[in-house]
């Protein structure tokens, strides 16, 4: 295709002045005069008396540490103070093409914007700052069936939240947007109060508004050093003075490694080159009435919107075309980079350039008047690392934002409440910092980032695997054994099996937003453990060992469950102040003082952090360990289960000898290494815990041992399927930081009159007096091929009335199946609903749970119906 595209005034790009950061974009709004204001001001507060203490120092005067600065101060917290190293918004932010979006696919992320969005509406008023706020509405374009399968899924995760959102017809969406090639649009997914902003003036509002309600901010004041004191808190070293801060927040965009590097982290983000184009003005767009909505053309990669008469478009390259500035991470960034910009490239972006064209024609013949390339800072699944860190006390994070415009407002504010409150506002963990480990090392991250770059508008299915840098160190000891025969997922850097494939399926990962290649085999697999017997691989768990003297003190007050007796194990909740389900952990005492802390993959340090801050703050003596590393797990389940392993052991493994919820640490023929720990839980049959390298041995001694049984492997769909029929509720879906254990049907679990002042017992309290105003209710559903995932919309007469938390298919009952959260009035067995999904409404009912019974339950059942008989 020809190149019409002109370019009239690249060079700018190579203007001394922008890359000294005096010259500014043709995107920005704000006036000289206002500018000159806010420049002045920024320069100037060294002139005011420095601090020697604080409770919150903020590093970094990007949007995202100013917006925290502002809320924190407005929230009460007086002795704030953000250090910048230059200039406010110096790095990503300056240079940011401002988009604004209520729309993301992830649940707990669009608060975020929705709360940055409502922020964004009302700071020039509240702060007499101008921003350059423009709500024209965007639209993600469809151009693909597939595409509007995805539109039509996300529709179903969107009715039960605030936020305006549509399914468009292609002529609705051509009347929003008449520049359009409509050849290829199918449909469009519109929310009406999207846009832009101006990121130059957000900051300086933000600021402004920050210096309002008494915040301090000292520019330039870099961060030359960080001393932890025994007190937990921290000696902040500039070339100004030491300021003593009772905790730091690292908000620093790409130089966020950098600033890690100070307390021995590395933290995995890694700048990215990020281009967008502006145009000088298109006489069609100047024409128009009406400011044109942004459009995303998904299949082009691509956003586009209205800059002034113009238009302006960045693409998301091909991760084989796309650059990381990976220098960055070996060397450091170049000393005084602030406001530069890296050598743009029109060549690498220009097949998506031809695509722009393609769906917006005027733009064959518009001028170029700028090539902008930046670096924005990627981790390696996109999503930034907020929250406290583990393994630093009180040292917090704000980092890693690819799209720190829009998530600036809204992370300002729940961090802001977190810190002030003593616990999260809301669940947020695909955005806790403590996700990542030494696994992530830089391999990995560079493979990650330009994997995640170049997935930016790829289509976002139910299940989504992602392969790059995998595996990593992280593989269990049958990995080797189990690779070839199974689709493995990730799990907190583990490779764990979903399901196994055998001759004849259809094999492969093969996404999509119906039942796909791994519907079947997932079934015999559910089959296998409910007949039979099935081995998985289950050593992503998260692990530790407490011991010492208060170690029984320290859990008490951790957990709302009574602490289980020597040899035995139980089910634990930790609990937020506020009395909302912070963790749920497996605890087993395996001798006085000696326990071992059971938790899911992705909550591994997520769990160990919060769990060090009460040591910390209450003083405890005792010594936490993460043995996560150390130990393989397998779990043996189904109703030949006891028999395969009592061939392998001389322990008595009957149900006189070794009752639900025991264990014991034995001896197993063959096995030439230390005894392994044995527990039986019920939920996933008997687990077996050994070191790593013994765990391939094992592994094949059970096999060996179960073939007369018709033993086999079965992976995580399956358990999903069948802990679904059994009623079991999963941590993360049915539980978290936006629940409390009562209505989450829990109170088994929870020890209200236990002695311990146990963390959130005073909240739980005050919540049982109150009343519940929605519960946990059990759903069959009538569906076709397709089966509810989670975060479904429910209705009842054309109404929402709340959202599913996980589903399933259950191949016991041949139906499907789901939890959700529905008022209390709706609760009721019998109640009729119906859950949202791929654009249908499908009947559902509130059911008794379970539908299927666990396997000790059944036992005793046989045994009572055997002796009555």
């Amino acid at each position: 295709m020809s190149r019409i595209f002109n370019i009239i005034n690249v060079q700018v790009r190579r203007d001394l002045a922008l890359r000294r950061g005096i010259a500014r974009l043709p995107i920005r709004t704000i006036s000289s005069t206002s500018r000159k204001n806010n420049d002045r001001d920024a320069s100037t507060v060294l002139g005011k008396r420095w601090k020697d203490t604080a409770d919150t120092v903020i590093i970094g005067g990007g949007c995202v540490g100013v917006s925290l600065a502002y809320h924190l101060a407005k929230g009460g917290m007086k002795d704030v103070v953000l250090l910048e190293k230059s200039e406010l918004t110096a790095g990503s932010t300056w240079h940011a093409a401002g988009l604004t979006a209520y729309y993301h696919p992830g649940i707990n992320l669009k608060k975020v914007h929705y709360n940055s969005i409502k922020l964004y509406e009302t700071l020039e008023e509240e702060t007499g700052q101008a921003v350059g706020f423009h709500q024209p509405g965007s639209i993600r374009i469809a151009s693909t069936a597939e595409r509007v399968d995805e539109l039509k899924y996300q529709m179903a995760r969107a009715h039960w939240h605030p936020t305006l959102q549509f399914l468009i017809t292609p002529e609705r969406v051509q009347e929003l947007f008449p520049l359009l090639n409509m050849d290829k649009v199918l449909a469009g997914l519109y929310n009406p109060g999207d846009g832009h902003i101006d990121p130059y003036s957000l900051t300086m509002a933000l600021a402004a508004g920050a210096r309002m309600y008494g915040a301090q901010i000292y520019n330039p004041a870099p961060v030359m050093g960080l001393t932890p004191t025994s007190e937990g808190t921290w000696d902040v070293q500039t070339p100004h003075g030491t300021i003593r801060a009772k905790r730091i927040v690292n908000a620093t965009g790409f130089w966020a490694r950098e600033v890690g590097n100070l307390i021995g982290f590395q933290h995995p983000t890694i700048p990215v080159h990020h281009q967008y184009v502006v145009t000088a003005t298109v006489p069609e767009v100047k024409a128009l009435k009406t400011e044109l909505p942004v459009i995303r053309d998904l299949e082009g990669s691509y956003y586009l919107r209205q800059e002034r008469d113009g238009l302006l478009f960045g693409p998301y390259e091909k991760m084989e075309k796309m650059v990381l500035q990976d220098s960055w991470v070996r060397d450091g960034v170049p000393p005084g980079f602030g406001k530069e910009l890296f050598e743009s490239d029109l060549d690498r972006i220009m097949d998506h350039v031809e695509m722009a064209m393609e769906m917006v024609p005027v733009l064959k013949t518009a001028d170029i008047i700028n090539i902008v390339s930046g670096p924005i800072t990627y981790t390696p699944d996109l999503l930034p690392m907020v929250g406290p860190h583990q393994g630093a006390s009180n040292y917090w994070t704000a980092i890693g934002f690819g799209y720190g415009v829009i998530h600036a407002g809204g992370i300002g504010k729940f961090l802001s409440d977190w810190i002030i409150s003593g616990e999260p506002p809301y669940d947020l963990i695909e955005c806790d910092p403590n996700r990542y480990g030494r696994w992530t090392d830089v391999p990995y991250m560079c493979a990650k980032a330009r994997e995640s770059y170049g997935y930016n508008n790829v289509v976002g299915f139910p299940k989504e695997e992602r392969f790059a840098g995998r595996p990593t160190y992280r593989t269990s000891g049958v990995y080797n054994l189990l690779k070839d025969k199974a689709s493995m997922g990730f799990h907190s850097g583990w490779e764990q099996p979903h399901w196994f494939c055998k001759d004849g399926d259809d094999a492969g990962y093969k996404p999509s937003f119906r039942r796909t290649n791994w519907f079947g085999p997932v079934g015999r697999e559910c089959k296998l453990v409910m007949e039979k017997v099935g081995v998985i691989d289950l050593t992503p768990f998260g692990k530790f060992t407490v011991k010492g003297r208060d170690s029984q003190k320290l859990l008490d007050r951790l957990f709302a469950n009574t602490m289980p007796k020597v040899g035995l194990t139980n089910i634990s909740h930790m609990l937020t102040p506020s009395g909302h389900v912070y963790a749920e952990v497996t605890i087993t005492q395996s001798a006085p003082g000696e326990f071992m802390l059971i938790t899911g993959s992705g909550s591994e340090l997520h769990d160990l952090r919060w769990m060090e801050k009460e040591i910390m703050e209450g003083g405890y003596e005792v010594d936490i360990k993460n043995v996560t590393e150390d130990f393989g797990v397998l779990g043996v389940a189904g109703p030949s289960a006891r028999k395969v392993l009592q061939k392998i052991t001389d322990e008595d493994l009957s149900d006189a000898g070794f009752k639900f919820l025991h264990c014991k640490t034995i001896k197993l023929a063959g096995i030439p290494t230390q005894a392994i720990r044995i527990s039986y839980t019920g939920e996933l049959g008997w687990e077996l815990y050994m070191e790593q390298k013994d765990m391939a041995a094992l592994y094949q001694a059970i096999m060996a041992a179960g073939q007369e049984e018709g033993i086999d492997n079965f992976g995580t769909y399956a358990m999903n399927s069948m802990r679904l029929e059994k009623g079991f509720r999963g941590w993360g879906a049915e539980m978290n930081c936006d629940t409390n254990p009562l209505e989450a049907g829990l109170e088994y679990f929870i020890k209200l009159n236990k002695p311990a002042d146990f963390i959130g017992k005073a909240a739980l309290q005050e919540v049982k007096a109150q009343g519940l105003k929605r519960k946990l209710s059990y759903l069959t559903m009538d569906t076709d091929n397709v089966d509810p995932e989670g975060n479904e919309t429910i209705w009842l007469h054309g109404k929402v009335v709340g959202n599913t938390t996980s589903g399933a298919y259950s191949y016991s009952t041949q139906q499907s199946l789901a939890f959700a959260y529905l008022p209390v009035e709706l609760c009721s067995v019998g109640q009729k609903v119906e859950v949202e999904m791929l654009g249908r409404k499908y009947a559902a009912m509130v059911v008794q749970e379970p539908l299927v019974l666990t396997e000790p339950t059944r036992t005793r059942l046989q045994k009572k119906s055997k002796s009555k008989a």
